[in-house]
């Protein structure tokens, strides 16, 4: 593909609303693909679900194998890493609705890494201009080629499984896992997938910044786009500045009202934001805060945002 090509697709690809939902294989990770299934159900949503395959990973072929493995990816009659799991997550998302139409498909491999077999992908299309696309992608650890990937997008959401551990500030600088280092540095928003409970709607935060009332409308229009009901909240730190949180909240409903978009309810609360945050927000579907630290900032100093991503029971949504 030439230079101006990348850049047309990628202009067409910004005007659209992108999901990328990275599995690994475990049963958490499939919790992803129930929300993107939710998210992403109208045209103008596309929904990329990625495996990433470290480099080689004790893969050894032959030249008849990798030549098979090119012709269709689906068809692989090689037990790779991955095409088990991506098959798994595409049956969901027709187990969810997707795919009751024809689709076109086309297939993709190239060369990465010097790795044996490579990338490979096969993106289903419909007329509509929606795609689903299964990625099978090389890099030399999961986390850099999930950014990587994003790159390549871009995207507006990624989401991921629960994490299997969750490092405090400091100590993740160091020994952060997969789901933490790309909550980290994602350019975009994103999403930890924990167990799903339909309607019990979406707890949306905020500070009353104009970034956080940035996040805060985005986050309703998903919430109301999959018939979410939506609670609005607001935490001071001391008993002064109650009557500011509530004035927060207000101005936020008076917002959503002018979009059209209904509020279930507004609370506030007094004390450290992540520990009401977490008490207040716990009996919901899920919880949206803002993030609006820079990526090496987030490294240093940590966020509200971070730590509810790391310590919440339920899924957890990071506006950026």
């Amino acid at each position: 593909m030439s230079p101006e090509e990348m850049e047309a697709l990628q202009e067409w690809r910004r005007n659209r609303f992108r999901i990328l939902v990275c599995i690994d294989g475990s049963d958490e990770s499939y919790e992803s693909l129930h929300f993107a299934a939710q998210m992403g159900k109208g045209d103008e949503c596309d929904i990329i679900i990625l495996y990433v395959r470290p480099i080689d990973q004790g893969l050894r072929t032959g030249g008849l194998e990798v030549r098979v493995a090119r012709e269709n990816m689906l068809d692989w009659g090689l037990e790779l890493p991955g095409i088990d799991h991506l098959k798994r997550g595409l049956d969901l998302l027709i187990e969810e609705g997707h795919m009751e139409e024809e689709w076109d498909a086309t297939h993709a491999t190239q060369r990465t890494w010097g790795d044996p077999v490579g990338e490979s992908k096969i993106e289903y299309r419909r007329e509509s201009g929606k795609s689903i696309v299964l990625k099978l992608k090389t890099a030399p650890d999961v986390a850099a080629g999930i950014l990587d990937q994003y790159e390549l997008g871009p995207y507006n959401l990624m989401i991921l499984g629960r994490p299997s551990r969750w490092q405090g500030e400091i100590r993740s600088f160091w020994d952060a896992g997969v789901g933490q280092k790309v909550a980290m540095l994602s350019p975009c928003s994103v999403l930890v997938a924990r167990e799903r409970e339909v309607g019990r709607g979406h707890f949306i935060c905020t500070d009353g910044s104009a970034q956080s009332m940035e996040a805060l409308r985005r986050a309703a229009v998903l919430a109301h786009y999959c018939g979410e009901p939506i609670t609005l909240f607001s935490v001071a730190r001391n008993h002064e500045g109650r009557a500011r949180a509530e004035d927060i909240v207000a101005g936020a409903k008076a917002m959503l009202d002018e979009h059209g978009i209904e509020v279930a309810d507004s609370l506030t609360a007094v004390g450290d934001p992540v520990q009401q945050i977490l008490e207040a927000g716990a009996d919901h579907s899920l919880i949206a805060v803002s993030s609006g630290k820079a990526r090496l900032k987030r490294f240093l100093s940590g966020s509200v945002a971070f730590s509810v991503l790391g310590r919440a029971p339920n899924s957890v949504l990071s506006i950026r």
